[in-house]
Order: structure tokens, then sequence, then C-alpha cells
């Protein structure tokens, strides 16, 4: 940059007041209501929709980087998709039960909402400020009784579809939240929100029956594969986690007068049975309690007392020693009639398949570690290949020892490949009553109960007569009572347990006395069909209009982080599988296309104040304004990958910002509007960065688009400063360019910038810019001539050249001669027509 381009760009930084153009251009956008979604030319077909969607967040204060990162990513599509035509339904809410707020006014002996309601206030006003385009008149909060409403009455639908109920369980409890946790709740045995040590406990509890949907899950995720990142599809196949196998059923030898249950296993290996030297039994299941003899009670009772202490994901770790206490009872091998010791164990769930499971370590690394901690015999029963020099084989090759030399069985399939194996051991025990074929799922059904007060109440009551009885529709919502402070603390049960005069009520069925169910819901419920009710947020007599969500849906993008990769996006898919069964809508999967975002680090770790490296977001916008962050974080990498706030600069991208706005106050506001007649080399380069740009933002490359506009800005500067003229239709067609193209990332830039060219405000209405193919046809190419893969010359070429035509000119050419001269050249490699490279 010269002198005087430096003198003039920091002049044009002093007046370019970022706070007064952010204000200014703030309030003409509420008056111009540009961002409101019409469902009329939708459900008319007038016009093609495009739902867009970012998941809501939860109003734990104000908006932080990874927010900002988020929002900037998908207002990107939301306003491209408008220029292009579309009909945009980009909405946005509070996600705003839930925990924290609770605690929250537990510290502060206040009400939840206190706290809540106060923080969507400063959320929003931050949305308003960070300029995205969203349609604020469908804005809702979950915890607002017009929404809870609906999610009670979804869940007596789901409950009359057979899909809610209640039963008794291992859960796993937060003695110091005093509440259930999921399993992905549980980091290293600790609630991952205050770090007590987590227990297990056996409650009652509401679940929803997503088994039901287990294959259809799994199934569709084959439709999702090419619009879905593949580490979400992966992640979402391992958590379903079909396997294909057979139960197996191996009586337990007898204990004296005492009737024993026999023991029933699923496996994927049924082929493996005759290594099957041992049984064990999740510690935690009825069956262990059914097995264990007097004599090893004891033991038994205390091994299982310190499992329960762990989560589910850590006995299921692979680096955890094998622990476990025999049972003191044998269990018969179907197909040899052998008696193998029965153990209870740490790394069997209770709540996966049966609870059990046939000791293979031959075949099993889990089972060769048991088997090598407890001393139990191993049997290899498939032949690893000959360098195989691990422990447990769980790979492909022929059947041995099944069975072993000297073995009586009925049943014989030494050499035969493993499905074939398989297939031949499920036969038999079929046939002798000792198993089946089967298909087992590692997905679980959804534990929702939750004993804190700041969520959606189930709306059951609880009859001594009559049993669960629906709170009838006309009673919805079953409104929270008003409790604070003292009254929310933790006390094992839910604090609507001491809400008597809330909790008493007549039975709907009998009249008679009766209780409500005292548990909320799991704040995981109303996220999975917010984005149903966005179509119809103010619609009092349904939870959503069924004709509008199937003109609507499914969203066209979702955009949101990789930590909701499974559970929340899999309950959403539930719900959008059940409610379409249900009728409601006529779509099967609620997300076509999802764009999972990376993280904001700063020095290479996940920013903390107890770190020292938090970044306030709040700082950065007042330093560096709006446009320059939301650049910042657009143009810093691909989408997916993390961004280190150490590494970026807002202030290049404010300086970046000051060139372009420059450029519109250096076009002559006399200059014709029509391009044609105009430098045509500008034109070719404006032209090309719009074509270019379509293609990028479809494959979501946003940062790649900022480059180009980069480049644009660039040309359209040189342009001026060369003497092409300010007053040229082709500076006023480029310059108009790079405002529609930072508009989708930098709106108050883009909007000043299109004032100062003359014209009325709202530039995101504006249409997308036309590409003129003739235009993109290039006249000519550079090619590149290289010696021994050095470039030594650039010939100007037709685009359209042969290949027997650039060698000759390539070796006509002047430079390339005089080099060669002399020399043998063995070999030229043409790359028609950008490459040519000779051999000497």
């Amino acid at each position: 940059m010269s002198e005087q381009d430096a003198n003039r760009e920091t002049t044009e930084a002093s007046a370019y007041d970022v706070e007064a153009i952010q204000e200014k251009w703030r309030a003409v956008w509420d008056e111009l209501d540009l961002f409101a979604a019409d469902d009329s030319v939708v459900l008319s077909g007038t016009k093609e929709k495009r739902y867009a969607l970012t998941m809501f967040p939860y109003p734990s204060g104000d908006l932080h980087m990874g927010h900002a990162e988020v929002m900037a990513l998908h207002d990107v599509m939301a306003r491209y998709w408008r220029m292009k035509g579309y009909e945009v339904l980009n909405p946005m809410g509070w996600d705003s039960f839930g925990l924290p707020a609770e605690n929250a006014a537990i510290k502060n002996d206040t009400h939840p909402a206190t706290y809540t309601y106060a923080n969507i206030d400063t959320q929003f006003e931050s949305f308003k400020r960070y300029g995205v385009s969203f349609d604020w008149a469908r804005r809702f909060n979950t915890s607002d009784p017009a929404y809870y409403h609906w999610t009670q009455w979804l869940f007596l639908k789901l409950r009359e579809a057979g899909l809610a109920y209640r039963k008794n369980s291992p859960v796993n409890w937060c003695p110091n939240d005093q509440t259930v946790l999921a399993n992905e709740q549980v980091v290293d045995g600790a609630c991952e929100r205050c770090g007590a040590e987590v227990t297990k406990r056996e409650l009652t509890q509401w679940y929803f029956r997503t088994t039901q949907y287990a294959q259809e899950l799994l199934d569709s995720l084959d439709d999702l594969a090419p619009t879905w990142p593949s580490k979400v599809v992966n992640a979402q196949r391992n958590w379903i986690g079909r396997s294909e196998g057979a139960h197996v059923t191996f009586e337990v030898a007898s204990t004296g007068s005492t009737t024993v249950p026999p023991i029933t296993v699923f496996t994927t290996r049924p082929d493996t049975i005759f290594g099957t030297t041992f049984m064990v039994v999740a510690v935690d299941a009825p069956l262990a309690e059914e097995l264990v003899t007097d004599e090893h009670r004891a033991a038994f009772e205390t091994y299982r007392d310190e499992i329960r202490k762990a989560s589910d994901i850590d006995r299921l770790a692979t680096d955890r020693a094998k622990t476990g206490v025999d049972l003191g009872v044998f269990a018969v091998n179907p197909v040899t009639g052998a008696r193998m010791p029965v153990w209870a164990t740490d790394y069997v769930l209770a709540d996966y398949g049966t609870g059990a499971v046939m000791g293979v370590p031959g075949g099993d690394q889990r089972d060769w570690e048991f088997a090598t901690a407890m001393g139990l015999p191993i049997v290899r029963t498939t032949q690893p290949p000959a360098d195989f020099d691990g422990e447990a084989f769980a790979g492909e090759g022929p059947a041995v020892n099944s069975p072993a030399a000297g073995v009586e069985s009925e049943l014989d399939i030494n050499g035969l490949a493993v499905e074939e194996a398989k297939r031949a051991t499920i036969e038999y025990l079929e046939k002798i009553g000792r198993g089946t074929g089967t298909v087992n799922f590692r997905l679980r059904d959804w534990l929702l109960s939750r004993q804190r007060y700041w969520g959606a109440p189930i709306p059951i009551i609880h009859c001594p007569v009559d049993g669960e009885v629906p709170v009838p529709e006309e009673q919805l919502p079953v409104l929270l009572p008003d409790l604070k402070g003292a009254d929310l603390k933790p006390r094992g049960t839910s604090p609507l347990g001491a809400a008597t005069e809330w909790k008493t009520v007549a039975c709907p069925t009998c009249g008679g006395p009766a209780e409500r169910d005292t548990d909320t819901m799991d704040t995981f419920v109303d996220s999975s069909w917010y984005f149903l009710r966005y179509v119809s947020p103010h619609d009092e007599t349904q939870a959503f209009d069924s004709t509008l969500a199937n003109a609507w849906g499914p969203i066209d993008l979702y955009v949101g982080g990789d930590e909701h990769a499974v559970l929340h996006l899999l309950y959403s898919r539930f719900f959008t599988k059940a409610l379409r069964d249900m009728g409601l809508i006529t779509w099967d999967e609620p997300f076509s296309s999802y764009l999972s975002q990376g993280k904001v680090l700063n020095q290479g770790r996940k920013m903390s104040k107890s770190l020292g490296n938090g970044v306030s977001l709040g700082d950065q916008l007042a330093e560096f304004g709006v446009d320059a962050v939301r650049l910042t974080l657009v143009f810093a990498s691909p989408p997916e990958d993390n961004i280190d706030w150490a590494d970026v600069s807002p202030a290049g991208s404010l300086r970046f910002l000051q060139r372009a706005l420059r450029l519109s106050g250096d076009v002559d506001s006399a200059a014709g509007t029509s391009p044609e007649g105009g430098d045509v080399a500008l034109r070719r380069v404006t032209h090309h960065v719009v074509h270019e740009a379509e293609r990028l933002l479809d494959s979501h490359r946003f940062n790649v688009v900022v480059a180009r506009t980069m480049e644009l800005v660039n040309a359209a500067r040189k342009a001026i400063d060369s003497g092409c003229g300010a007053d040229d239709p082709a500076v006023r067609e480029a310059v108009e360019t790079v405002a529609i193209l930072l508009s989708l990332v930098a709106p108050y830039t883009a909007e000043e910038m299109w004032s100062r060219l003359g014209h009325e405000p709202g530039i995101a209405g504006v249409p997308w810019p036309t590409v003129d193919e003739a235009l993109l046809v290039e006249e000519s190419v550079t090619a590149v001539v290289q010696i021994k893969g050095k470039v030594k010359a650039r010939l100007e070429v037709a685009p359209d050249i042969s290949e027997a035509d650039l060698e000759a000119a390539a070796l006509a050419d002047p430079t390339i001669a005089g080099l060669i001269a002399g020399e043998t050249v063995r070999k030229v490699i043409v790359r028609a027509p950008k490459l040519v490279n000779i051999v000497v």
C-alpha cells in the first residue's frame, strides 16, 4: 500500500463511525420489517420456501463468542436465500426451562423466571444489535405457559399412542442437584454441572418409547448422509447400535430347593458359543439378585453398592479394569452341557439387552480381560490369521474348537465361515428350544422425568382407584405453582411434592382424592418440537398448524454444534416420526440439511475466566463493531473447523470494511446504471466472483466467498486508481456487487454502502445479481512454462488451445528457446491450457 493510500485509509477510518452506522440502520430495519415470513405466498405456491433454523439459545447471561459464530454463519444462508427469491422462514426463541435458572433462584432467593426473563431481554437486545435477519414476530420461550401447554398436550398424545410410559429402574442420581441425570450428563463419574459424585438410585420414572422407532431412525440416516456431517451421522448410528444375532437361553444348575431362573443373553456371535467359559450378569440387574447364593450375598451387595457410584459411560470405558464377584451358581452350555460359573460384573449394563452376557474370552476383548483377571479358561473358536498377535480375535475366519476334540455335541460347525456358522448355530438352538435369531439395539428408551421445579409439569394425576389419569385437555396447561428461593432447594424428590395445595386434586375420572405427578419434563422435550411451533407461534387452539407445518417443513438448513450430535437431534427425529404417524405432519425427518459449526477457542483452549483466556463478545463488538466481528468469524475458517481467536484479526476485518465503504463514496453518483460499455476486464472479475460465490454458498464455503469479495474490492480499487474512472458504469456494478456480497456477512456496512450508492434502504431485499454467461468465457488464459519444474515463462493463450499448439508456442518462446539451447529435451508434459513442463 502506498503512503497516499495509507493516509487516505487512516482518514476514512476516523470518519467511519461504527456505532453511529449501527444505530442508524438498526432503527431503519426495525421500521422496514424486512425479515417477516409471509405464510400466504408459501401456501399458495407463489414462491418457493426455505426454512432456515439455528439451535435456539439457553438464556444464561448475555450472548458469547459461540453464539456470535453460529449466528453469523446461519445468517449468511438466510440472507442469501432471500436474495435468491425464496420466501424465508428464519425464527428465533429461547430454550428457557432448565437447572441453571433454578439454581440461580435458590442462590438469590428469587423465582427462576426472574433470572430467565431478565437474561432473555438482555440476549434479545444483543441479537438485535448483532443484526441477524430473524423474524422476531415469531419469538417465544419454552417456559411460557402458552408454549408448555402444548408440550404437555404432546406428552398426552404420545402416551395415547403407547409411546410414553412409567416404570421403576436404576438411574444416575446427582446428590447435590438432587435430580436424575442422563448418561451424557455424567463425566468421569461426576455430575457435569456441579461435579458431585453420581450414584445409582431406583426410581419410578417416565419414559418415551424411542426404541419403537430404532430401525427407522437408523435406516433414515442413509437419506441424511449426503447433507449431514459424516461424524454426526456416525455418532447417531453408533448410539442406535443395531446388532443382529440371537437370544440364547442357559439353564442354571440346581442350587438345592431354590428355583433359579434361566439366563437369557443376546449375542451377535452365536457361532462362538463353544468358547463360552463363564457367564456375566450386570451387578445391578434384578437377575443378579435372584441368582446369588446366600454364602456369596454379602460380597455381592458390597460390590453392587460400590459399582452404583459409576456412570454407564465409565463402566463401559475400554481402559477400565475388569472387576466382578462370583454369584456361586453355574450355568449349563446348551450345546455341550458343560457347567460354567456365573459372575456379577460392572462391564455389563442392566438395561442393555437382557443384562447378561455369555463370556467368550477368545472372541471378545472385555471378556478376555475379565477371564485373565479372574483366572478363567480361554478357548478360541475362530481361527485368526497367521500374523495375528493380539489377544481376543473377533474377526472373520473358520470356526475351530466348535466342538473341541473330545467334546460331545450334536452341533459341529468346525471349518465354517462366520456367517454360515452363525446360521447353523441359530438353526440348532431354535431346533432344541434354546434360542432364536433376533435383532437388538443399543438405543434405550428416553428417560424424561426430572425431580426439579423449573420445567414443564407432567400432566398426569395419580388416583388410588383409577391409577394414572391424564389431565383433561381443557385443563391444560398444568401451571407451575409459584415457588421460589428456599422452596426450590433439592430434597431428594421434586420440590413440587411439597406444594400440597397444588399437588392435591380431584381425580378427573372418579372425583375422589388424588395427586398430581410431581416430576417435570427433561428440557430436551421442549426442544424436540420447537421448530414446529414457529410456523404458528401465537395459535391458542393447537400446538401448531399442520397445514403451515407441511408447507414450511422440513427445515432446509439447521445450524448448530457437535455437542448435540446425538441427543437433541435424535429426540427431534423421534418426535417428527411419531407426529407423522399421528397424522399431524407429512414429512419423515425434521432437518434436511445440517451444518455443524466448530468452537471458538483462545490460545488453543476453550475460553474460560479461570484460564485467563476468556474473550467478551461485548468488548469485541464495542472495540471493532458488529460487522468486523461477524466478518472475522466467517472468514477465519470453514464453518466446521474451530477458530482460535488469538490467531485472527478483527482489526484487520475492520480495515477491510473501511476500504469497501470507501469504494461506495468514490463512485460518481452520475454514473450510468447500465454496465454495458464499461470496463470489460472489471466486469469479467465481477461476474466471475458472483458465479463462484453461488457455488461456494451452496456448499457452505463461506470463508472463500469472503476471500472472493476481497478480490473484487481490490479489482474495483485498482480500476478506479488506474484511471478507469469513478464514472465508469462497470465500477458502479462492481461496487454494488461488493455491497450485496457483504450484506450476507457485514449488513451494516453493506447498507451504508447501498445508501451512498444512491439506493433506497433495504439491501437485504435486493435480488441476487444476474450473471452474464458471456462474461464468464475467458478470451485468454495464462499458461505457465516450467523447465525441470521451475517457472521460466508465462504465455497468454486461447482457452481452447490444443496441447500440440501449446507445446509449439512454449518451445518457440524466446526466453524458453534460449534456456534450452544446447540441451536435450527428454520430455514435454502439456496440460492445456495452463501448463507446460519441459524436462531437459
